[in-house]
């Protein structure tokens, strides 16, 4: 029998999730569409030539390089200096890669698409006013290096016979990927949110899905 006033009780308040979990699960439905977006499509198929891979690292540099630059610059946030971890900095190793197999006039040589230029403001936008939103841009770039791109290092290296000297820097930590991954989550559950922080910052992460997709489309020809 039903305890009497149950029904018109308030139901008890859920437990909020974790920060990395709440990032998860409030982009898992942008997650899968990237990883089959134009290029990436292509790329984990082995189906890509080297020119087109150039072209996406060239972007993914000039992604890591504004966003590196702007946690530097806003790292007195507790928020932003608990996942600034120096392993995961890829500005320079992404660098090395491009050296290696484009050649030294990389940069002047391979654009940045119009998706990536706009991804690069908004990042530049985001330190301004609202620094915070870097910690939903680090998480999405992070994981997927740590988890997807290993698999991705796999395919690259036998489509295109790269070697572990030869434009895979990208994809090699300094600690192993599982062990940096979990550290990342429990640095993001450490971060201190209002509930308000917590719904932009999976507004943010889904945000920067969008320009992942974005790109991996207009480098899919």
């Amino acid at each position: 029998m039903p305890t009497i006033g149950l029904s018109s009780a308030n139901p008890p308040p859920q437990p909020q999730l974790p920060l990395a979990a709440a990032l998860r699960e409030g982009t898992v439905d942008l997650h899968r569409e990237a990883e089959q977006a134009g290029i990436m499509r292509d790329l984990l198929r082995g189906r890509v030539a080297r020119s087109r891979y150039c072209a996406l690292l060239r972007n993914l540099h000039a992604l890591y390089v504004t966003l590196e630059a702007n946690l530097t610059r806003c790292a007195a946030d507790p928020a932003i200096s608990l996942i600034s971890l120096p392993a995961l900095a890829r500005g320079a190793a992404l660098a090395r890669d491009l050296e290696s197999l484009h050649g030294a006039g990389w940069e002047p040589e391979i654009p940045l698409k119009p998706a990536m230029i706009r991804y690069v403001e908004r990042l530049d936008e985001v330190s301004l006013i609202d620094p915070r939103a870097l910690v939903a841009h680090a998480y999405v770039r992070a994981l997927g290096d740590l988890s997807g791109g290993q698999i991705i290092s796999c395919v690259i290296s036998s489509s295109l016979g790269l070697t572990e000297d030869s434009g895979l820097s990208f994809y090699r930590f300094s600690e192993a990927p599982e062990v940096l991954a979990a550290r990342l989550r429990f640095e993001l559950d450490s971060i201190l949110l209002t509930p308000e922080e917590r719904a932009r910052l999976v507004d943010e992460a889904r945000l920067a899905f969008r320009y992942h997709i974005e790109l991996f489309q207009q480098l899919a020809v």
